[in-house]
């Protein structure tokens, strides 16, 4: 799709040329008045090129009114990047209009100074700096030339897709009274029972102005601090009934079911005394189908049952997880299956190794589900920690089940953009399978995937959990922890199920470096992969 679009090319500089530093204990870059890296995207941008003058589109704030343009080079290396020619711009947001300020070029000795102005930075964190804001360009770059690509034939979408984009750069750049009028244009065009992009983008206008509730104005330090999440009984059961349905008509999280299953049962081929600890009990979800579906496999498969099957959940509603304990024992005593069940009140972060009891003689798998990505935080050691507790407990396998989406870099826009085209695709996929005004679509899209869109694009800080990584950073991060991948070697079984499941032609399961991937449309949405000591 990226070569049907002209070059976008975008400015990580500060909006309002605060000088950047590097902390890394917060993981990312800052600048010397606030934390928060507002950048803007570059208003100098070419034009979508089109045979016919009549279908010319323009997206006034991606391009200049003389049409010239300098593409962003691709390159392998940094030290390449260091040479290149390309020159940064970024919005002059304290004129709150749209004046273009030169920046120094990348190469350049004055960019290099303005870095080297703070104390105690290294070299390399020069170099990380600036790898930084490179990569983030250029998946801003990837996620817009996508987006657009495919709301082109649609003029009312190209204009969407371009108030949207531009209502998001007066927010980073902390431009309250433009933001304000481009959200109220926003509200008019962004319908929640309209196309599939006019219901994302009612989404993230929300997301937007929420965010901008927390800016403070112009010539003041950074944000307002994010406030804790206070969810009434009554939102906490939309989005509990938004999750049912969303399990039910999706193949999102039955994919990660699925797939979890297959490996914890090949982790179990001979066993008797078996354990499963499940990290937050399967996001919640009733009755524990997941669990259902494994006690089933073991009274099928051929050979003697387990002996004994454990299942410890680890969560915070410890009544919760008991009900659904319940259940599970009952029912694998009806099919022969003898399952003890426990249930740890924590969360992951304070989760320790003595609080799973671990037998002799048994095989211990942990299993988790959309579950990690909400303890990475900016200094990596509420992962660290939840790694290591498990890795103390030397399990057989380690099932990991992530979004495929990178809704973690340091910067605000990259995770915008990132976010829009992730949550563009679900909600595409939404369109074919449901009909337009179904309200089971209303519920899911508005009660579930808008409560994590508002999280990437409204909050920061602890307040911001739905850190999603790429499969990618998944690995490093693993291996980091001193876990080492096991491969999934089951694509074909995985495919056969998808089309028993959901027929829908634009879902697709991929192998990808030993972990399985599914997508919509090439565009990947959750990622599995497996993982031993």
């Amino acid at each position: 799709m990226i070569h049907d679009m002209a070059n976008v090319f975008l400015s990580l500089e500060p909006c309002n040329g605060d000088q950047i530093g590097y902390d890394p204990m917060e993981n990312g870059l800052y600048l010397s008045h606030h934390k928060e890296l507002s950048y803007s995207l570059n208003p100098y941008t070419s034009v979508l090129k089109r045979n016919a003058p009549t279908n010319s589109m323009i997206i006034s704030t991606l391009s200049n009114d003389s049409g010239s343009f300098k593409r962003l080079r691709r390159t392998p290396s940094l030290g390449e990047s260091f040479g290149s020619n390309s020159t940064f711009y970024s919005t002059d947001s304290s004129s709150g209009g749209s004046s273009n300020c030169s920046l120094p070029r990348i190469g350049s000795t004055n960019s290099v100074n303005s870095l080297s102005l703070q104390p105690g930075i290294h070299f390399r964190d020069h170099v990380w700096a600036l790898n930084q804001r490179y990569l983030a360009a250029e998946a801003i770059e990837e996620a817009a030339a996508d987006i657009i690509n495919q709301e082109e034939e649609n003029g009312e979408g190209m204009k969407l897709v371009q108030l949207l984009i531009t209502c998001a750069e007066a927010v980073a750049c902390r431009d309250k009274s433009r933001a304000s009028v481009l959200l109220s244009e926003l509200r008019a065009s962004a319908l929640v029972f309209g196309t599939s992009f006019q219901r994302v983008a009612s989404c993230f206008m929300q997301g937007l102005a929420d965010r901008l509730a927390l800016v403070q104005p112009l010539g003041t330090v950074g944000y307002v601090a994010t406030p804790a999440m206070n969810k009434t009984d009554i939102a906490l059961e939309k989005k509990e009934e938004a999750l049912r349905l969303l399990y039910e008509i999706c193949p999102h999280i039955q994919f990660g079911h699925f797939v979890a299953n297959c490996s914890i049962l090949e982790a179990f081929e001979g066993e008797s005394f078996i354990h499963v600890v499940d990290l937050g009990m399967s996001l919640g979800l009733p009755h524990g189908h997941q669990w259902r579906r494994l006690v089933q496999s073991l009274v099928n498969r051929p050979g003697q049952p387990p002996r004994r099957l454990r299942i410890t959940a680890v969560g915070q509603n410890i009544e919760k997880l008991q009900i659904i304990g319940d259940e599970l024992e009952d029912y694998a005593r009806s099919v022969g299956i003898n399952l003890e069940f426990s249930a740890v009140e924590s969360n992951l972060e304070n989760l320790k190794p003595k609080d799973i009891k671990v037998y002799d003689g048994e095989v211990l798998v942990v299993n988790s589900i959309l579950q990690l990505h909400c303890v990475v935080k900016e200094s990596r050691g509420a992962l660290n920690s939840v790694l290591q507790v498990v890795h103390e407990l030397s399990p057989k396998i380690l099932v990991l089940v992530e979004q495929d989406s990178s809704h973690n870099g340091p910067f605000f826009l990259g995770r915008f953009m990132e976010a829009l085209h992730y949550y563009s695709a679900i909600f595409d996929s939404l369109d074919v399978m449901l009909p337009k005004y179904d309200t089971r679509r209303a519920k899911i899209e508005q009660f579930y995937f808008a409560e994590e869109i508002k999280n990437i694009v409204s909050c920061e800080g602890p307040a911001r959990v739905e850190r999603h990584e790429r499969v990618d950073q998944w690995r490093r991060r693993m291996s980091r922890a001193g876990f080492q991948a096991a491969p999934i070697k089951m694509v074909s079984q995985a495919k056969q199920w998808l089309a028993k499941v959901n027929g829908h032609e634009g879902f697709t399961i991929t192998e990808e470096k030993g972990c399985l991937v599914l997508g919509w449309k090439s565009k990947p949405i959750v990622a599995a992969s497996c993982w031993k000591c």
